[in-house]
Protein backbone atom coordinates (compact mmCIF):
# COMPACT_ATOMS: atom_id res chain seq x y z
CA UNK A 1 0.00 0.00 0.00
CA UNK A 2 1.75 3.40 -1.17
CA UNK A 3 1.77 5.78 1.36
CA UNK A 4 0.49 8.81 -1.22
CA UNK A 5 0.97 11.27 1.66
CA UNK A 6 4.58 10.08 2.36
CA UNK A 7 4.90 11.60 -1.44
CA UNK A 8 3.00 14.50 -1.42
CA UNK A 9 5.15 16.07 1.63
CA UNK A 10 8.00 15.44 0.56
CA UNK A 11 7.58 17.26 -2.75
CA UNK A 12 6.72 19.74 -0.48
CA UNK A 13 9.13 19.78 1.52
CA UNK A 14 11.40 20.16 -1.84
CA UNK A 15 9.78 22.84 -3.57
CA UNK A 16 10.32 25.70 -1.32
CA UNK A 17 8.70 29.29 -2.35
CA UNK A 18 11.29 31.62 -3.88
CA UNK A 19 12.95 33.96 -1.67
CA UNK A 20 11.54 37.34 -0.64
CA UNK A 21 13.59 40.37 0.05
CA UNK A 22 12.97 39.60 3.68
CA UNK A 23 14.87 35.96 3.44
CA UNK A 24 17.96 37.22 1.43
CA UNK A 25 18.25 40.12 4.11
CA UNK A 26 18.11 37.42 7.30
CA UNK A 27 20.76 35.29 5.22
CA UNK A 28 23.15 38.52 4.76
CA UNK A 29 22.80 38.93 8.69
CA UNK A 30 23.51 35.62 9.72
CA UNK A 31 27.35 35.51 6.72
CA UNK A 32 27.81 39.05 7.99
CA UNK A 33 27.49 37.81 11.82
CA UNK A 34 29.41 34.31 11.55
CA UNK A 35 32.07 36.53 9.53
CA UNK A 36 31.79 38.79 12.34
CA UNK A 37 32.16 35.70 15.07
CA UNK A 38 34.67 34.45 12.67
CA UNK A 39 37.08 37.08 13.32
CA UNK A 40 36.18 37.70 16.88
CA UNK A 41 37.34 34.04 17.85
CA UNK A 42 40.46 34.57 15.22
CA UNK A 43 41.39 37.40 17.63
CA UNK A 44 40.49 35.63 20.90
CA UNK A 45 43.03 32.53 20.38
CA UNK A 46 45.81 34.90 18.90
CA UNK A 47 45.15 37.00 22.57
CA UNK A 48 45.15 33.76 24.30
CA UNK A 49 48.29 32.27 22.24
CA UNK A 50 50.13 36.28 23.27
CA UNK A 51 49.17 35.82 26.89
CA UNK A 52 50.48 32.05 27.00
CA UNK A 53 53.88 33.31 25.54
CA UNK A 54 54.42 36.15 27.97
CA UNK A 55 53.59 34.29 30.58
CA UNK A 56 56.28 31.42 29.73
CA UNK A 57 59.15 34.16 29.13
CA UNK A 58 57.51 35.63 32.44
CA UNK A 59 58.18 31.93 34.23
CA UNK A 60 61.87 31.38 32.55
CA UNK A 61 62.98 34.32 33.60
CA UNK A 62 61.23 33.80 37.86
CA UNK A 63 63.41 30.38 36.89
CA UNK A 64 67.01 32.40 35.97
CA UNK A 65 66.09 34.54 38.60
CA UNK A 66 65.71 31.73 41.42
CA UNK A 67 68.82 30.21 40.31
CA UNK A 68 70.50 33.74 40.98
CA UNK A 69 69.38 34.04 43.77
CA UNK A 70 70.10 29.63 45.04
CA UNK A 71 73.25 30.48 43.88
CA UNK A 72 73.93 33.59 46.14
CA UNK A 73 72.84 31.61 49.16
CA UNK A 74 75.05 29.05 48.75
CA UNK A 75 77.87 31.18 48.53
CA UNK A 76 76.82 33.19 51.21
CA UNK A 77 76.55 30.31 53.08
CA UNK A 78 79.63 29.11 52.60
CA UNK A 79 80.82 32.70 53.40
CA UNK A 80 79.32 32.68 56.94
CA UNK A 81 80.72 28.72 57.72
CA UNK A 82 84.44 30.77 56.56
CA UNK A 83 83.58 33.61 59.18
CA UNK A 84 82.43 31.28 61.86
CA UNK A 85 85.30 29.40 61.44
CA UNK A 86 87.08 32.28 61.80
CA UNK A 87 85.33 33.40 64.71
CA UNK A 88 85.85 29.95 66.86
CA UNK A 89 89.94 29.76 66.09
CA UNK A 90 90.00 33.59 66.80
CA UNK A 91 88.03 33.34 70.39
CA UNK A 92 90.64 31.16 72.26
CA UNK A 93 93.25 33.62 71.71
CA UNK A 94 91.28 36.81 71.88
CA UNK A 95 92.29 39.07 74.46
CA UNK A 96 89.20 41.02 74.75
CA UNK A 97 87.19 38.37 75.20
CA UNK A 98 89.60 37.07 78.10
CA UNK A 99 90.32 40.48 79.56
CA UNK A 100 87.55 41.53 82.64
CA UNK A 101 85.07 43.85 81.09
CA UNK A 102 86.14 47.82 81.13
CA UNK A 103 85.17 50.07 83.57
CA UNK A 104 81.34 51.89 81.94
CA UNK A 105 82.83 55.27 81.49
CA UNK A 106 85.66 53.86 79.00
CA UNK A 107 82.78 51.88 77.06
CA UNK A 108 81.69 55.08 75.75
CA UNK A 109 84.91 56.98 74.84
CA UNK A 110 85.33 57.50 70.91
CA UNK A 111 86.96 54.78 69.26
CA UNK A 112 88.65 54.76 65.67
CA UNK A 113 87.52 51.29 64.06
CA UNK A 114 89.21 52.25 60.27
CA UNK A 115 90.62 49.22 60.04
CA UNK A 116 88.90 45.91 60.42
CA UNK A 117 89.40 43.09 62.58
CA UNK A 118 88.83 40.57 60.04
CA UNK A 119 89.01 40.68 56.57
CA UNK A 120 86.80 39.68 53.80
CA UNK A 121 87.26 39.97 50.14
CA UNK A 122 83.56 41.08 50.17
CA UNK A 123 83.77 44.12 52.11
CA UNK A 124 87.31 45.07 50.48
CA UNK A 125 87.43 47.90 48.49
Amino acid sequence: MPHSSDSSDSSSFSQSPPPSKQDSSDDMRKVQRREKNRIAAQKSRLRQTQKADTLHLESEDLERQNAALRREIKQLTEEMKHFASMLSSHEPLCSILTSPPPPPEVLYTTHSFHQPHISSPRFQH
